[in-house]
């Protein structure tokens, strides 16, 4: 498996037990997998049929693994589909150099960009608005709960990278369409609380395509609730997006910053993992052409 990242730490199941052992003993004799995640931040291992262990890929992911431990267990009462539960911690051994997690598993798959149905999209909108609703007091600033203006230098940038990459995308329509969101005005509301990364691959649906489960509060904290829009474009059909916008109760500037946060994210990913991480550069891709397309 391709590196992510210059500085990952290489990982492997032979790992994942003698950390397990080590730390589990009651667990050192269930089976571990490697699953294939489009993640960033963690390696992730299926422990048995109930359990999964998250490494760190970077020392970045440290301080995600610490901030989901902190703060899942008192969000997940409010939220109407489930979320990680953290079922232990681990530290460094066995040649691993930072804390790592073992959380319960979720059941579900993620759902494939453009397939998804109105019911999706209306449960989407539930749990933002459940997220939004939620009055945890003492919560940090989310990732992406800021202005979009802190991300235009790197949005910038990142046109320019894609300029000289053989991706057939018109890079001043990017632009104009990032600088029609930059236009919008602020958001002059409360902070609320976010999940600010709300990429297919954090998503859970069942068989009957119903959202069960999200995944990755790694960057989750309170602030402007514009990111939380991004499933409109990186994972909804133009037909169903109406009902997303309904359920979320956008008004034309939110959902305008939510589209400038879908085309950034998307076209910063973009060059960055064309050659890593299939799963975000389709995804990428799919963003861009939904914001281009209207």
């Amino acid at each position: 498996m391709a590196k992510m990242h210059a500085d990952e730490v290489e990982t492997d199941a032979a790992l994942v037990r003698r950390l397990v052992r080590g730390r589990f003993p009651a667990w050192a004799e269930l089976p571990v997998e490697r699953f294939a995640s489009g993640g960033t931040v963690n390696a992730v291992y299926r422990l048995g049929s109930a359990l999964s262990v998250r490494l760190p890929l970077t020392a970045g992911g440290v301080r995600a693994l610490e901030h989901e431990t902190r703060w899942l267990p008192e969000l997940a009462p409010g939220l109407p589909v489930a979320i990680p539960a953290v079922a232990g911690t681990g530290g460094p051994a066995e040649g691993f150099p930072w804390p790592w997690a073992v959380h319960r598993w979720l059941d579900g798959e993620p759902p494939l960009e453009g397939m998804a149905s109105a019911d999706l999209a209306r449960d989407l909108g539930e749990f933002v608005r459940a997220l939004r609703k939620t009055r945890i007091p003492g919560g940090p600033a989310a990732y992406r709960g800021g202005p979009l203006s802190g991300v235009d230098a790197a949005m910038r940038s990142a046109v320019d990278d894609l300029r000289r990459t053989d991706e057939p995308f018109d890079a001043d329509a990017i632009l104009a369409a990032w600088d029609e969101s930059l236009r919008a005005p602020a958001w002059t509301g409360p902070p609320c609380w976010l999940h600010s990364d709300l990429m297919p691959s954090n998503l859970l649906v069942d068989a009957a395509g119903r959202l069960s489960g999200v995944l990755d509060f790694a960057t989750a904290g309170v602030g402007d609730p514009a990111c939380d829009l991004i499933p409109a474009w990186n994972l909804l059909p133009s037909g169903v997006r109406p009902a997303f916008r309904d359920a979320v109760d956008a008004d034309d500037a939110t959902w305008l910053r939510g589209r400038g946060w879908a085309l950034s994210m998307a076209v910063i990913q973009l060059p960055y993992y064309r050659e890593t991480n299939p799963v975000i550069s389709a995804n990428a891709r799919y963003a861009i052409r939904s914001v281009l397309g209207g």
